[in-house]
C-alpha cells in the first residue's frame, strides 16, 4: 500500500494529467460526449437564467467573448422586474435585438436556446441545472453548486447520462496563479503536505443591501420560491438572500467553496473524510439567520488538516498557506517559501504565472468540442460535497463525515 504523501503526488499528477494548464489542448485525458449542442457549427444561443450582480457579470461578460465565440444571448429570465429590464436592455445593445423574456426559468428551455447560465440564489442552483440538463441544455452554473447532496448526486448523473457539458463558476480553476501553482505543487516540492491554512474576513455587514426599492408588484414571487415552502413576500429573501436559511448555507457555500475547491485543484484531492465547525453571530445583530463568524477543520484521507475561517467583525488576518515539511507556499502572496523547511534546499520566490484565459470561454469552446471543461461539474459536487458537510456540522454541532461508496453525508 502506497503512503499518504505518495497518493498526494501521484492525486495531482492525475488532475495535472487531465486537466489543461495552459489552455492549450482541452480534450487531452477527456472522455468526449458524443453529441454536439444543436447550435454547434453556428451560433450560440445563451438562455440567462437570474440577472442581478452576478448574473449581469456574465451577460458583459458574454457580450465580450461574442465576436470570438459565435454567441448571442437569446433569452433572459428573472424575477425582480428591474433586473429583467436592464438585462434585456443590455442584450439589446450589444446584439441590437430584444431577447425573450420571462420570470419563469423553464420558459427558457426551447430548441431556440442551446445552454443555460444559472446565477440565481444558491438554493435554485441544482434544482435548476436538474430541470434544464433534462431539457437537453447545457449549463453554466454558479457557486456552491449544490445545497444538499442528493440533488448533487441527481445532478452529477444526469449530466453524465445526456453528455452535458456542464461548467461550475469556480473561476481559479482558470487563473494562471493558481494553474502555475498547481505545476509547482506536481513535482513535490513542498515534501509531505501535513496542513492547509486559510482566512478571509471583512468588517461590514455583507450582503446588508437596501430594499426598499423592491415592491411586491415587480416580483414574481411564486416564482421565486419555486422550490420553497410558500411564504408572504418578503423583499429582504430577495435582496438579502445570503443572511438566510431559507436561500444559502451560510459562510460555507458562499465562500469557503473556493478554498475547497482550489485545494483540490492544487493538490489532487476530492472529499474530505470528515469536517467539524463552529460559529455564531458575534457581531451583526441584524436579524440575519446565518453567522457572522465560521470556523471549519476538513480532514482529507490523503492525510492533512484544512484550517479554515471567516469573520464580518474585523478585517485582519487574510493568509492562505500549504505546509510541507520542505517549506510554505503562500496563496496570498504567491511565493514559495522555505520557512518552517527542514534540511531544504527551497529558496524563497515568488511563483510566475501561466497565461490566465476566460472561463467563460471555456464552457463556450468545450460546448463545441464536447470537450469536459475546466471545472467540470464533477468537481463541482467534490466542493458541494466539502461545503454541506462543514455548514451541517456547523448547524448540528456533529462531526460530519462522508461515504464515498454511498455518495451520502453522515454524523460521526
Amino acid at each position: 500500500m502506497s503512503r499518504p504523501s505518495e497518493n498526494l503526488t501521484l492525486s495531482r499528477r492525475r488532475f495535472l494529467g487531465s486537466t489543461t494548464l495552459a489552455g492549450t489542448s482541452l480534450l487531452a485525458g477527456r472522455m468526449l460526449a458524443a453529441d454536439a449542442p444543436a447550435g454547434a457549427n453556428d451560433r450560440l444561443s445563451i438562455g440567462m437564467i437570474c440577472v442581478g450582480d452576478r448574473g449581469m457579470d456574465h451577460v458583459k461578460s458574454i457580450a465580450s467573448l461574442a465576436k470570438d465565440h459565435n454567441v448571442e444571448i437569446t433569452a433572459v429570465c428573472d424575477v425582480w422586474k428591474p433586473n429583467l429590464d436592464r438585462a434585456a436592455a443590455a442584450v439589446k445593445e450589444k446584439w441590437g435585438k430584444s431577447p425573450r423574456t420571462s420570470t419563469r426559468f423553464a420558459d427558457l428551455f426551447g430548441k431556440d436556446v442551446d445552454a443555460v447560465v444559472i446565477a440565481t440564489p444558491d438554493f435554485g442552483h441544482t434544482p435548476i441545472m436538474i430541470e434544464a440538463l433534462a431539457a437537453g441544455k447545457d449549463v453554466y452554473v454558479e457557486k456552491p453548486m449544490s445545497l444538499e447532496v442528493e440533488g448533487a448526486n441527481r445532478a452529477l448523473d444526469l449530466a453524465r447520462e445526456k453528455n452535458a457539458v456542464v461548467q461550475v463558476g469556480t473561476q481559479r480553476r482558470s487563473d494562471g496563479q493558481f494553474l502555475a501553482a498547481a505545476k509547482l505543487l506536481t513535482g513535490g516540492v513542498l515534501g509531505k503536505i501535513s496542513r492547509v491554512s486559510a482566512e478571509y474576513n471583512f468588517n461590514e455587514a455583507r450582503w446588508a443591501r437596501g430594499f426598499d426599492d423592491c415592491k411586491a408588484a415587480d416580483v414574481d414571487w411564486d416564482a421565486y420560491l419555486f422550490n420553497r415552502p410558500k411564504r408572504d413576500f418578503d423583499p429582504r429573501l430577495l435582496r438579502r438572500w445570503q443572511l438566510y436559511k431559507l436561500c444559502t448555507n451560510g459562510l460555507s457555500g458562499l465562500w469557503m467553496t473556493h478554498y475547497v475547491d482550489a485545494v483540490n485543484m492544487l493538490l489532487g484531492t476530492t472529499y474530505p473524510a470528515s469536517v467539524v465547525a463552529l460559529g455564531g453571530d458575534y457581531v451583526w445583530k441584524d436579524g440575519r439567520e446565518h453567522g457572522d463568524t465560521f470556523r471549519a477543520l476538513l480532514d482529507y484521507p490523503e492525510g492533512f488538516l484544512m484550517a479554515w475561517g471567516m469573520g464580518l467583525g474585523n478585517e485582519a488576518s487574510r493568509y492562505w498557506t500549504i505546509h510541507g515539511t520542505q517549506g510554505t507556499l503562500d496563496l496570498e502572496a504567491w511565493m514559495l517559501l522555505r520557512a518552517g523547511g527542514k534540511d531544504t534546499s527551497i529558496k524563497d520566490q515568488k511563483i510566475p504565472p501561466e497565461p490566465t484565459t476566460s472561463h467563460m470561454g471555456n464552457w463556450f469552446d468545450c460546448m463545441r468540442t464536447r470537450g469536459r471543461p475546466r471545472a467540470d461539474i464533477e468537481f463541482g459536487y467534490q466542493h458541494a460535497v466539502a461545503t454541506i458537510m462543514a455548514a451541517e456540522a456547523m448547524h448540528s454541532g456533529r462531526r460530519q463525515k462522508y461515504d464515498a461508496p454511498k455518495r451520502a453525508i453522515v454524523a460521526g
